[in-house]
């Protein structure tokens, strides 16, 4: 399927280089240099996928995001500037399916973008099965439960907002509690494209995981890491 990209970014140069690589990658592009002329074209033509940055004149990527809620389920990832905790935590809670920091790898973006993708494709196919077809089934693992269907993930009944690629790793870890997973290994799962990322990414995404969930449990321990092996998912 060849699917449309919407580019929002004031960055020309940003906006110029990333069309390219997504172009090149058998994507069609759009291209909107504020996010106000983004939202009307979008009204009037929707894409699969946008890729906002958050910081922009006129209307900022927070801004049009919400104003895009009001008709679209489009998913979004965020350009953002910063590691900004503030703005990850508002922008997931208003539909953000994941957040980039600048400056970032072209490569890292496309796999990105490919992985929600294809869980979105995923979703599509499974709202058009018979309606008798069953749906996947939930992940529960001790106090965790795992919605793939719906990527909802509860914590002791309470909601923990994770990105796709979070969602990923997580639950790659959770079908087999104990068993450990190795940095490159989660790599895989959460890439999957012939991509080159950092192990150290793979520590990131952990880092943050913990952290969603221990604004629900500030107890949270049920991701163990056997340093110099990988993580694993304890589910006691």
């Amino acid at each position: 399927m060849n699917h449309v990209i919407a580019l929002v970014d004031d960055d020309r140069n940003i906006l110029t280089s990333v069309s390219i690589a997504l172009q090149s990658e058998g994507f069609t592009t759009r291209v909107y240099s504020d996010g106000a002329a983004a939202l009307k074209a979008l009204g009037e033509n929707a894409a699969d996928l946008g890729v906002f940055d958050i910081k922009m004149p006129r209307m900022d990527g927070m801004e049009l995001l919400r104003r895009l809620r009001e008709f679209s389920s489009m998913p979004v990832i965020f350009l953002t500037s910063r590691d900004d905790e503030l703005d990850e935590a508002l922008g997931l809670a208003m539909g953000a399916d994941d957040y980039i920091a600048k400056p970032f790898s072209q490569r890292l973006l496309i796999a990105r973008i490919r992985a929600i993708l294809r869980r979105q494709d995923l979703a599509k196919s499974e709202a058009a099965a018979p309606a008798d077809a069953p749906e996947p089934e939930l992940l529960v693992r001790g106090r965790l439960a795992m919605d793939p269907a719906r990527h909802k993930v509860l914590w002791d009944g309470k909601e923990v907002v994770l990105t796709v690629t979070e969602f990923l790793i997580l639950e790659a870890l959770a079908q087999r509690p104990g068993v450990v997973k190795t940095r490159n290994q989660l790599l895989d799962i959460a890439y999957h494209e012939d991509v080159y990322v950092d192990d150290r990414t793979i520590d990131s995404h952990i880092k943050r995981i913990r952290r969603k969930f221990r604004t629900v449990d500030t107890q949270f321990d049920g991701i163990e890491t056997l340093y110099g092996v990988g993580y694993r998912f304890n589910d006691q």
